[in-house]
């Protein structure tokens, strides 16, 4: 009897505790307040594609599209960039008070900016750029202590730009450009900001507050003149003396530090993966992304063992890995990082990669950098790449197949059109397309051939890719372009369809270096069984095959010019517009073979290694 009742004692306190706990959670009718909150934000958006799928039902918003949580299940990220969202905002928004990151860009959103904002102080990075956004900046986002990234460029905003944001002095990025701004506009202490566009405000351009780089802070204070004024009459052997020890003391420190220099190169020639420069011990450093330590990852892939190698390439090598926490990443650690430049051109380029944010695409979760070491840590795929897969059993589906290519053009879509800057991948393959846990697109390695050749940036002078993706403009001149990455898109449709490599189908056929061609033939011959995968069997729509392989015919067409744009792609994909385009390609492949032009396999027709090149553009480039 008393045991029974020491038990209905515990039980009281355990519901108890968590009664008062979760009452922090929940309003007096039992609703969670960032369900409510999140349910009066979709409310008041139109949302023509249902990318907003939330259940008000729900109690855990943690596993709804478009939503990051904590580890403690806090509402940290909405990220709803390029779905064609429009309506306003919900002031309701105040009510996740956890949230971290805000991303509506590129949508059609018009109305104010909630002044409820401010209230978010945990909000580290705000992007609302390329809306429609009417009224005034609240000054109330100067109280937000921890934003670091504020863009609300291309809009429709009006009025001076508060006084409060000079005040803001943990500002990487500000973008007000392209609005209706006036003046006058307060000194601004953002690392970087730009306020052209604003016809009021820069009305050539050239003013001095319309944008600008801060590389150094003012001084708190000023010395006092009694400080700055040297004594009368002081001896002028005094200052001889002064002058003297100051030199000798500048010479005794040069001593030092190349002493120091010294020992550091032979220690670190000891040690390659000793990590010497590990000041920056911050968890994040860049916006919403985490800077690891080098000696962090090193531990979390056990020394960047072989057993661990999830994927080699040409920018480098792939780990698994396993943090400290139990998260289970993927670390890329990039091929020559001692070469690739100085810190702050590598900080900005993984800025501007992690700012590409779509679900289509793999998002950077954090980087480490040493003077010897670039590494970048990405969440880790549970189904590998698209190249893996096609080898792997049980085989994918047809409708598998369909989704795949589907996610993989939105996300090249959202790289080329949508993003801001504009992203070219450069090596569209199989191998670089990842599987997330429902098997849907995720584009990776997005950005990485701009990062590792950002010295060259004013002219390509590498071809980076693999054999049989690489389009011909891009093989023979080295200038890249959209329509390279359209290109290696339709040999990934190819790729898709037969569960090959680009070259390896080619081969099995007797069409070496003829790839194309040999499509092209048995297309014309309505033999298009033969490309099928045998693991399909016959499990496959013959129709929907047809059209496939139009639309890979037409983004591989010799003449850049001539394919179509990564939204055109999708149009054709979702079933949109796909005759007019190939009665298009066919007349311009009659007016090539009149012209007696090199077909575009003919370029191939001496490359048959099918491994990731870095090659340099004059030697892919000479006679074929």
């Amino acid at each position: 009897m008393e045991t029974r009742s020491i038990n209905g004692v515990f039980g009281f306190v355990v519901l108890l505790s968590f009664l008062v706990c979760s009452s922090a959670m929940l309003t007096p009718g039992g609703v969670n307040y960032e369900v409510q909150a999140l349910m009066e934000i979709k409310n008041s958006l139109h949302d023509p594609h249902g990318v907003l799928n939330w259940d008000e039902s729900s109690v855990d918003p943690c596993s709804w599209n478009m939503i990051t949580c904590s580890s403690d299940k806090y509402v940290t990220g909405l990220a709803s960039p390029s779905q064609s969202l429009s309506g306003k905002i919900s002031p309701y928004i105040h009510n996740l008070t956890h949230l971290e990151l805000l991303l509506l860009q590129s949508n059609n959103i018009s109305g104010p900016i909630p002044t409820e904002l401010g209230m978010l102080q945990k909000l580290k990075t705000i992007d609302l750029s390329d809306n429609q956004l009417t009224g005034k900046i609240p000054p109330s986002l100067a109280q937000l202590k921890s934003l670091q990234y504020l863009r609300l460029n291309n809009n429709s905003l009006s009025g001076a730009v508060p006084l409060e944001l000079s005040n803001m002095t943990q500002l990487t990025l500000l973008d007000l450009s392209f609005n209706n701004l006036s003046g006058p506009v307060p000194r601004l202490l953002a690392k970087t900001f730009n306020l052209l566009g604003n016809p009021i405000i820069c009305a050539t351009g050239k003013e001095p507050e319309c944008n600008g780089t801060t590389t150094s802070m003012p001084l708190p204070f000023t010395l006092n003149n009694s400080q700055n004024a040297q004594p009368f009459g002081r001896p002028k052997t005094h200052k001889i003396a002064l002058a003297f020890g100051t030199s000798l003391g500048c010479i005794c420190l040069l001593i030092i530090g190349f002493g120091f220099f010294l020992w550091w190169r032979q220690k670190q020639n000891k040690q390659i993966f000793f990590d010497i420069n590990e000041q920056h011990h911050e968890q994040v450093c860049l916006g919403n992304l985490r800077r690891f330590q080098f000696r962090e990852l090193q531990a979390a892939t056990n020394n960047f063992s072989n057993k661990n190698i999830l994927g080699k390439g040409g920018f480098g090598n792939v780990y698994k890995g396993c943090l400290s926490d139990g998260t289970i990443v993927a670390v890329k650690r990039l091929k020559d990082g001692n070469a690739i430049g100085g810190d702050k051109q590598f900080q900005t380029e993984v800025e501007m990669i992690s700012l590409a944010v779509h679900r289509n695409l793999l998002r950077l979760y954090g980087f480490s950098m040493t003077p010897t070491e670039r590494l970048l840590v990405y969440p880790y795929m549970s189904n590998g790449s698209v190249a893996s897969r096609l080898k792997a059993k049980p085989p994918l589906d047809w409708s598998t197949r369909k989704s795949i290519a589907l996610g993989a053009a939105r996300g090249l879509l959202y790289l080329h059109e949508q993003c801001d800057p504009k992203i070219i991948h450069r090596d569209v393959k199989a191998a670089n397309i990842l599987l997330d846990d429902d098997c849907e697109a995720v584009v990776g390695d997005f950005g990485l051939a701009k990062l590792l050749d950002h010295r060259d940036s004013h002219v390509t002078t590498a071809v980076r890719g693999t054999v049989g993706h690489i389009a011909p403009e891009y093989l023979s001149t080295g200038q890249s372009s959209d329509k390279t990455d359209v290109f290696g898109f339709g040999i990934l449709l190819l790729e898709l369809i037969s569960g090959q490599r680009a070259l390896e189908f080619g081969k099995a056929a007797n069409q070496k270096g003829a790839m194309l061609d040999w499509v092209k033939k048995i297309h014309q011959e309505k033999k298009l069984n033969m490309l099928v995968s045998k693991d399909l069997k016959d499990k496959y729509d013959r129709i929907e095959l047809e059209e496939m392989v139009q639309v890979s015919l037409i983004c591989t067409q010799y003449h850049p010019s001539h394919r179509p744009k990564m939204s055109e792609v999708v149009r054709m994909l979702e079933g949109d517009g796909l005759a007019e385009k190939w009665e298009a390609s066919q007349r311009a492949e009659s007016t090539r073979c009149r012209a007696n032009e090199f077909s575009s396999s003919e370029r191939y027709s001496d490359l048959t290694d099918d491994s990731s090149l870095l090659v340099q553009a004059m030697e892919l480039s000479g006679p074929r």
